[in-house]
């Protein structure tokens, strides 16, 4: 009989060892899925520390099936679960910004909280998922932007996914999606539901070796730079963002969240599409300035109205959405 490994008594905070032989136990399935549900609970009550949430992205690193990027690739991804129900955003960034230069390595799932995840608008919009995931090294490398879609890359994930559904609330595992990349980006723009945890994800993000990104979440809850109001900002490396943004620092209007509302997978295609052929509105404000803040991170802009500036061109010059036609072709 098979003695199931003991996870560590998480009523306070563990040490750098001990996280890591209980992540790595974890998602090796040495352990049983009660005490897993317990221990994943008792940690998300006390609150996560820096080295907790740093380790056990290094144990999912560990694991995951990668992929080689080009220097200064990036990646745009929210941990999710803001229940706004917006737009894609990051998705529309990640094409703004590649068509500015920039290689992006687009971490990325179906929806969870949402009703259409990256994965679902892109393949409304006609990428072959499958082949997008077979092609993704080569996609980067020529085309400048590839999808890695979370459940090709984490088969560790698949132990965790239904003791979280059971589980029923956030963990430290909600957290996870941008610390694992598989491109092993170290340039990220990092949207997070939770700006009270800011800090403590940009301290695992510099553990984890990050050399230039930005944490940053919508002070009204959104996990990424809200175009309605105030956004805070921690950065990890020598980069040149201020601690508070706001829309007006690139130069667009700020509208309600509720005007970025997005809604099924056919519906945000729509909406995506049309924003890339020059549709005005909240929707490209909002791409507008968080492609700023990206374009920043990765060294091609020096101020956040300078990169707004490159992504309108994008944009209004069709380099986007030739970009994602080129894509689809590809697939």
């Amino acid at each position: 009989m098979t003695t199931l490994a003991l996870l560590p008594d998480p009523a306070t905070p563990l040490s750098r060892e001990s996280a890591a032989q209980a992540f790595a136990d974890i998602l090796d399935a040495r352990t049983g899925e009660q005490a897993v549900a317990d221990f994943l609970i008792a940690l998300a009550e006390r609150g996560e520390t820096s080295i907790e949430i740093a380790e056990a992205a290094r144990a999912l690193r560990a694991r995951m099936i990668p992929i080689a990027a080009p220097p200064g690739a990036i990646d745009v991804c929210g941990t999710g679960g803001d229940g706004q129900h917006t737009l894609n955003v990051s998705t529309a960034v990640s094409l703004v910004v590649a068509a500015c230069g920039v290689p992006v390595a687009k971490h990325g799932n179906r929806a969870a909280s949402s009703k259409a995840g990256a994965a679902d608008t892109l393949e409304m919009l006609g990428l072959d998922m499958e082949r997008a995931g077979a092609q993704a090294e080569a996609t980067l490398r020529d085309l400048g932007i590839c999808f890695l879609f979370a459940a090709n890359h984490h088969p560790a994930m698949m132990r965790i996914t239904p003791i979280r559904r059971r589980i029923g609330r956030r963990t430290i595992f909600n957290l996870m999606g941008p610390l694992a990349n598989p491109a092993h980006v170290t340039c990220q723009l990092i949207g997070i539901a939770r700006p009270d945890y800011a800090p403590l994800y940009a301290e695992a993000l510099a553990q984890l070796g990050s050399a230039a990104a930005a944490v940053v979440a919508g002070e009204e809850g959104l996990d990424e730079i809200s175009g309605a109001g105030p956004t805070r900002v921690v950065t990890v490396g020598d980069v040149r963002l201020p601690a508070r943004i706001v829309p007006e620092d690139a130069g667009v209007a700020r509208h309600p969240t509720i005007a970025i509302r997005g809604g099924d997978p056919a519906y945000n295609a729509h909406a995506l599409r049309a924003l890339l052929r020059g549709e005005r509105g909240a929707y490209r404000d909002a791409v507008l300035l968080n492609a700023a803040a990206a374009l920043v991170l990765a060294g091609k802009a020096d101020a956040l109205r300078a990169g707004a500036t490159l992504a309108a061109e994008a944009i209004d010059g069709g380099g986007a959405n030739d970009l994602l036609d080129r894509w689809i072709a590809w697939t």
